[in-house]
């Protein structure tokens, strides 16, 4: 499932995923520093879905505090 998150890094909150009228939101209490936030988007997320972080991906946004991710939690078949 691929779906946009806005990041706030820096949170004192700690990693803490919300939804919100736009989305999620993702506070992290990493700073966006040498990839530092979107290693900790990726954890957040992973915890939240239940998933390995291997499983999760940020397709866009990088730089970005918008992003678009992509979860892959199994259950997609081949036919």
């Amino acid at each position: 499932m691929q779906f946009t998150v806005r990041v706030k890094p820096g949170s004192r909150r700690g990693a803490l995923v919300e939804a919100s009228d736009d989305g999620l939101v993702v506070h992290v209490k990493e700073r966006a520093v040498d990839g530092a936030a979107n290693e900790g988007v990726v954890r957040a997320l992973a915890a939240h879905f239940g998933v390995a972080p291997s499983r999760v991906t940020i397709l866009r946004g990088h730089t970005a505090r918008i992003k678009r991710i992509e979860v892959d939690d199994g259950t997609r078949t081949v036919a």
